[in-house]
């Protein structure tokens, strides 16, 4: 079946979408780490996964790369230099469908490193060595008026623990389950997003 093009998504089609970026790119070397893309927010699930973690959460870390393959920079922009967005691009390609939990994963994975960075001293020695790259290219560790605006969003413990799997992330050979196994869950939060939707512009 044919990707829908992404002027053409709906939210019947948008899982299909994901899984074609999955099979698409799933080989290509995640930013000179020792594992793909794929296998890298394959891991991140799995980890939410055993940590019981809300379906929401699950959802965010599989999907939390997905910027790099839907803007107009090339998969090499980092190794050129150029921070490509991708956490905000991915996160507003997929708000029409997804809960905000999901999304607000997705956009703040980067600025969780970020604060992380800033407020923990060892946390930079724990990032591998892309990690660090992107790191310069993001803006830094972030200042003291960056930290305590971050600190107050009211996701904050989940979106540190989004970053801290997206660190781990990242062990070659790892077993994983598949995106299609991911896909009855994706299409459970899409559901509910649309259900409440409806629920919300019904008079009462």
């Amino acid at each position: 079946m044919k990707s829908p093009d992404q002027t053409d998504l709906t939210p019947d089609n948008i899982v299909a979408f994901l899984g074609n970026i999955f099979i698409r790119h799933g080989a290509i070397s995640y930013l000179g780490e020792q594992v793909t893309t794929s296998e890298h927010m394959l891991q991140g699930a799995l980890l939410a996964e055993e940590a019981n973690a809300p379906d929401a959460l699950i959802a965010g870390v599989l999907l939390h790369d997905i910027g790099h393959y839907i803007h107009e920079f090339s998969h090499a922009a980092f190794v050129q230099g150029i921070d490509d967005y991708h956490d905000k691009v991915g996160a507003a390609l997929l708000a029409p469908f997804f809960p905000t939990m999901v999304t607000a994963c997705i956009g703040c994975h980067v600025a969780a490193k970020r604060y992380l960075c800033a407020t923990e001293s060892d946390y930079f020695d724990r990032l591998s060595p892309a990690s660090v790259h992107t790191l310069r290219l993001q803006g830094g560790p972030m200042s003291e008026s960056e930290t305590a605006k971050f600190a107050n969003n009211p996701e904050f413990e989940s979106l540190l623990q989004i970053r801290i799997w997206d660190e781990t992330a990242k062990i070659p050979g790892k077993k994983t389950r598949s995106f299609a196994d991911y896909a009855p869950l994706l299409e459970g939060l899409i559901d509910a997003k649309l259900r409440r939707g409806i629920a919300m512009s019904t008079p009462t």
